[in-house]
């Protein structure tokens, strides 16, 4: 297979919403560059991109793709992507090694939810994109407004390379880069070229005026070109048009139907001489504060952007090289764990194709098998250069569950399984809660959920079960309480005795020191799990021997880790052992352990125990038409609204609300905004939990 030099290399990511045609256009471009000689379809379940099973069962992309062209002396790499944001991993991944993003937009639809969600990952990662209106000789297809909703989105910058328009009953399209018509057969393929007609000549020259414009608006040297012609050649206005791109704010728009192959070719065209090359782009920037230029006479370095798990053939990782060149068998240093990898095979993929390569080189992707070490994010480096590529920094989850095997012989297979499924996926979050005592399962949506179901019973033949996540509360005391206890035990030979005296009260930060006790000593113990425990000597007169103190403190910290409430865990309350007495023979550790965890219990249940509960900052975006819906369940959900902020055609919701408040939010704010609403959340603190509430978890427990 050729070998491609870092200029003739072109990576493009597909991206747009669900139903869009973004792999029908990588299909057809697969075909129309002659790597594959029949054309599949989503509906005959036989494409390149969509080869797993279950997006042939549900008809849609769930994994993000990697496949490749070759189109006059250019490569042009292509990924294909969801257009669901529940596998906005996918997506996000896949910007991290795109040069160019091709925006995918339904001709009866417009720009939809989905390509909206998408938008914001563009403009945060301010990638060069063109958009393709697809779908355009569709009776319903509308290009006109198709193209009013991309300027809706991005602004003025977005700029007419093409128009569709009909000519003796035929499908032609108008380029206004090139001043051509091209007229297609009702099979499409290959169009005939024709000039411009008269009825179309008045808008040709509009729009190519217009683009001609904002090709010179990019670079100083052709707006003095422009003033002194007039006008600039086509190879100026591509120029023009790649630092527009380069620099985010130019977007140009084309028109194809990529199920009838028409305008496809073009496109190709212009991705090879005109869409940014990855050695067009700024150097990255490594973690080390070092720029990696895509050249490849520089250092290898490649980044890991997805890992993918074959039931039959391993982990197979892929990889953008990022700068130098990588030859089979290379031995290669992973930059965050130091251990170094021998890749001894190396492959272009095109779907589950593996073509073998003996070399790749700066800007080209790639895909090796069985790596030990290494995972997605990571970078291999040449063993003597330590780089370190930027990691892609995932969305957090939107939905928790609990899991578990519904088989119990399962438990440990479906732990291995969930660690293979966040490797290949990270926004597939796996943690096990000592405290909950269960594992909980963090992801995008119910739909992304259903998938990892699905592959846990079809691939792994596992069948789990998923339910509400129990809620991490607190247990704390509101008052003063004194409580003393006495174990005896008697049972021939040593017995055990132990008698402890004590008061326990709230701590607060900056409470002072408790008075009428002689205090000899004071120990403070930060909570693993958040808050403190304070705890005094305060024994006069020998009763307790010192070196019991220590297990009446193991007592008190056994009881605080399962509360005398809920099980759940007690914080912030200080402790003063005043009084007591051991026998000189029984007492021992065991004893006043055991007393001081009985006293400390009682006199937690008599201290007016409260039950705290998780608070979280929430931050939702919504559009202003949707904002009273969302506002109404906010309130719904015992939420404190702390303000609101604009940006642009949205409001930006700020907000306090329980945890156990939250669950199932996301489907419900997607039900609301029709899925045009998005948010986060991150800990705030711990609150007490409404008397009414906490009578009915006291009744549950």
């Amino acid at each position: 297979m050729k070998i491609y030099d870092e200029k003739h290399i072109k990576n493009v990511a597909f991206v747009g919403a669900h139903n869009s045609g973004k792999t029908t256009l990588a299909e057809t471009m697969l075909f129309e560059a002659g790597l594959i000689n029949r054309r599949g379809t989503v509906e005959d379940k036989n494409t390149v991109a969509d080869y797993h099973q279950i997006e042939q069962e549900r008809e849609t992309s769930i994994f993000a793709t990697p496949l490749h062209t070759e189109w006059r002396n250019y490569k042009i790499n292509i990924i294909d992507t969801p257009g669901l944001d529940d596998f906005i991993g996918e997506i996000a991944s896949t910007m991290r090694v795109a040069d160019s993003l091709v925006t995918v937009i339904n001709a009866q639809q417009g720009v939809e939810v989905g390509t909206e969600i998408i938008w914001q990952y563009i403009n945060k990662f301010s990638r060069p994109t063109l958009f393709v209106i697809n779908q355009i000789d569709h009776p319903q297809a509308n290009f006109d407004n198709s193209y009013n909703s991309i300027v809706n989105l991005v602004g003025n910058n977005a700029v007419k390379i093409q128009y569709p328009i009909v000519l003796d009953g035929a499908q032609c399209i108008a380029d206004v880069l090139k001043m051509k018509v091209y007229k297609f057969k009702p099979e499409g393929g290959k169009p005939e070229k024709l000039e411009i007609p008269d009825s179309e000549k008045e808008m040709a020259d509009h729009l190519h005026n217009e683009l001609v414009e904002k090709a010179a608006e990019n670079d100083e040297e052709l707006m003095e070109l422009y003033f002194d012609k007039g006008t600039l050649n086509e190879d100026e206005m591509r120029k023009g048009i790649q630092k527009g791109m380069l620099n985010h704010e130019l977007f140009p728009v084309f028109c194809v139907s990529a199920l009838n192959d028409m305008g496809t070719g073009r496109l190709m065209g212009f991705i090879d001489n005109v869409a940014p090359a990855a050695a067009d782009l700024k150097p990255e920037q490594s973690l080390e504060g070092n720029e990696v230029f895509c050249k490849a006479d520089q250092p290898t370095a490649l980044f890991i952007f997805k890992t993918f798990h074959e039931p039959n053939l391993g982990q197979i990782t892929f990889f953008k090289v990022k700068s130098g060149e990588i030859k089979q068998n290379d031995r290669l240093k992973n930059s965050r764990n130091g251990e170094m990898e021998s890749l001894n095979q190396l492959f272009i993929m095109d779907g589950k194709k593996r073509h073998p390569v003996e070399k790749l080189t700066a800007g080209d992707i790639g895909a090796t098998l069985k790596l030990k070490y290494t995972e997605t994010n990571d970078t291999l480096s040449s063993p003597n250069k330590q780089i370190t590529i930027k990691p892609i920094i995932f969305p957090q989850p939107r939905i928790r569950k609990a899991v578990e095997a519904e088989n119990k012989k399962d438990e440990e297979k479906l732990n291995e399984v969930l660690k293979k499924i966040h490797s290949q996926d990270p926004t597939v979050v796996i943690k096990f809660s000592n405290e909950l005592k269960q594992q909980i399962l963090s992801c995008q949506g119910e739909l992304h959920l259903a998938t990892i179901d699905w592959t846990l019973k079809n691939v792994y033949g596992i069948k789990a079960s998923f339910s509400q996540p129990r809620v991490a509360y607190r247990e704390t005391i509101q008052r003063a309480a004194t409580q003393s206890y006495k174990h005896k035990k008697q049972s021939g030979g040593s017995g055990q005795f132990g008698e402890v005296h004590l008061k326990i009260e709230p701590w607060y930060e900056g409470i002072e020191e408790p008075e009428g006790f002689n205090i000899r000593g004071k120990e403070e113990i930060d909570l693993k799990w958040g808050g403190k425990l304070v705890f005094y000597n305060c024994i006069t007169g020998g009763v307790i021997d010192t070196r019991y103190l220590p297990a009446i403190m193991k007592g008190i910290l056994e009881v605080m880790e399962e509360g005398p409430l809920t099980g759940s865990y007690a914080r912030d309350i200080r402790v003063m052992v005043f009084d007591g007495k051991m026998h000189s023979v029984d007492s021992n550790d065991i004893s006043f352990k055991i007393a001081g965890a009985h006293a400390f219990k009682a006199a937690f249940l008599d201290a007016k125990p409260k039950l705290l509960e998780p608070i979280l900052d929430l931050e939702v975006k919504v559009p202003e038409e949707l904002l009273g819906n969302v506002m109404t369940d906010l309130q719904s959900r015992r939420s404190i609204i702390m303000g609101m902020d604009s940006d642009g055609k949205h409001q930006i919701i700020k907000a306090k609300v329980p945890e156990a408040e939250m669950y199932k939010y996301s489907t419900s704010l997607r039900s609301q905004t029709q899925g045009r609403a998005t948010f986060k959340t991150n800990f705030a603190s711990f609150e007490a939990v409404p008397s009414n509430v906490q009578s009915e978890l006291l009744q549950e427990s």
